[in-house]
C-alpha cells in the first residue's frame, strides 16, 4: 500500500537533483553519495535547482514507489539543518510544512514521552 506518515524515517539530499532520475538513478544516489541502503524502507528526499520539485523515493515490499511533486507557484523552504552534510534526516512535521509552503523563523519542539519500541 502506498502510504508515508510519522513512523518512516526521512533522509534529505543536500544537493540539487536532476529531476528526469528514476528509481534506480535515485537509488544510486542514495548508495553512493548518501552512504544509504535504498531497500531499508526509509524514504529519500530529492529536490532540483529551482526548488519546485520533489521527488521521494521508498521501497515497499516488491518494488521501489516514487512520489513526485510540481509546484506550479513558488518554491520549496527547506529545513534548517538542510545543507550539514549528503544525507540530512528530517522529521515528519518538517515534510510536512515543507511540502505545504509552511515556514517557521523560530519553532521549538516540546519533549514528548516515547516509548523505547517507537524510538
Amino acid at each position: 500500500m502506498f502510504s508515508l506518515n510519522s513512523t518512516n524515517n526521512y533522509y534529505l539530499y543536500r544537493g540539487p537533483t536532476d529531476m528526469r532520475k528514476t528509481f534506480d538513478g535515485l537509488s544510486g544516489i542514495v548508495q553512493s553519495e548518501m552512504k544509504q541502503n535504498p531497500l531499508s524502507g526509509d524514504v529519500y528526499l530529492f529536490i532540483n535547482k529551482q526548488r519546485d520539485r520533489i521527488k521521494l523515493l521508498r521501497w515497499e515490499s516488491g518494488g521501489f514507489v516514487l512520489y513526485y511533486k510540481r509546484l506550479e507557484q513558488g518554491t520549496l523552504s527547506l529545513p534548517k539543518n538542510a545543507g550539514i552534510s549528503d544525507c540530512n534526516k528530517i522529521s515528519w512535521p518538517e515534510l510536512v510544512m515543507m511540502i505545504e509552503g509552511i515556514v517557521l523563523e523560530k519553532y521549538r519542539q516540546k519533549v514528548r514521552f516515547y516509548s523505547f519500541s517507537e524510538r
